[in-house]
C-alpha cells in the first residue's frame, strides 16, 4: 500500500458508476479516504460508499451538477465540511458524445464542451484552495480523441484537447503547492462490454488489446503519489498513438 496514500482525501467525479467507480475503489484499497460524486445515480453512488467503507476507509457520497458553478461550489463546501481537507481532485465526470459535423447542434456542443472540458475548470478553481493548504494533486482526465482528432466525435475531441492544455495551465498557474497532471487512456473496456467496441482499437494498437480498469487505476495512483511530476499528459492507450 503506498503511503503516500493511505489517510488522505480523495474526490472522485462521475465515481458512482464505471472507470469512475474503479478509479475510487482503487484509491480506497491503497489508503484514501473518498468522496463518491455522482449526479443522478444516487442507488449505485450509495453501493459505492459501502464498497469503500468494507476497506476499512471513510466515505460520502455527493451530488451535484458539474455543469451548474454553483453545485460545483457547493459540493466543494460539503467535502470541506465533512473531512476538513482535501488532497486529490480526480475529475473523472466525462460524456462520450457521437456529433456528425454536418448535424451538430448547439446544446450537442455545449453538452460536450460543459461535461467535458468548463466542469474541469470550475472543480479544479473550487478545489485549489483546499489542495493549497495539503500540497495536493489533480489528477485529469483527457483521452486519446484530443490528441487524434476523431471525426463524428469533433466537439468530444476539443474538448479533450481542452483538458490536454487546461492541464499545462494550471500546473503553472497552481505550483508549486499543487500538481497539476492529466492521463489520456486509449479504448478501455469493462466486464460486459459489447466485444465490437474494442475490435477496431485492437487492430491499431501495437499492444493488440484494449485496456482495463486496472490499467486506469495504477496510472491515477501513479500521478497522485508521484511529487516531483506536474503538467504532465500521461498517455495509456497500448501504443496507439503511435
Amino acid at each position: 500500500m503506498p503511503t503516500s496514500l493511505l489517510n488522505r482525501v480523495a474526490l472522485v467525479t462521475g465515481s458512482a458508476k464505471r472507470l469512475g467507480r474503479a478509479v475510487a475503489l482503487g484509491l480506497a484499497q491503497q489508503g484514501a479516504d473518498v468522496v463518491i460524486h455522482y449526479r443522478s445515480s444516487d442507488a449505485e453512488a450509495r453501493s459505492a460508499v459501502a464498497e469503500i467503507e468494507k476497506l476499512g476507509r471513510r466515505s460520502i457520497a455527493l451530488p451535484g451538477d458539474l455543469a451548474n458553478v454553483s453545485e460545483i461550489r457547493r459540493l466543494f463546501e460539503k467535502v470541506d465540511a465533512h473531512f476538513g481537507r482535501l488532497d486529490i481532485l480526480v475529475n473523472s465526470a466525462a460524456n462520450f458524445l457521437q456529433t456528425e459535423f454536418a448535424s451538430t447542434t448547439e446544446k450537442l456542443w455545449d453538452a460536450s464542451l460543459n461535461t467535458n472540458l468548463k466542469a474541469v475548470f470550475f472543480c479544479s478553481q473550487a478545489a485549489a484552495p483546499l489542495l493549497k493548504n495539503t500540497y495536493g494533486v489533480i489528477v485529469n482526465c483527457a483521452d486519446i480523441g484530443g490528441i487524434l482528432g476523431w471525426p463524428g466525435f469533433i466537439p468530444h475531441s476539443i474538448s479533450k484537447a481542452g483538458v490536454i492544455m487546461l492541464t499545462r495551465c494550471l500546473a503553472k498557474e497552481l505550483a508549486p503547492e499543487v500538481r497539476v497532471n492529466a492521463i489520456a487512456p486509449g479504448t478501455i473496456t469493462m466486464p460486459g462490454d459489447p466485444p465490437e467496441w474494442e475490435a477496431d482499437f485492437v487492430r491499431l494498437a501495437p499492444l493488440h488489446r484494449s485496456g482495463r480498469p486496472e490499467d486506469i487505476v495504477a496510472a491515477v495512483s501513479y500521478l497522485a503519489s508521484a511529487k516531483f511530476v506536474t503538467g504532465q499528459v500521461l498517455v495509456v492507450d497500448g501504443g496507439r498513438t503511435l
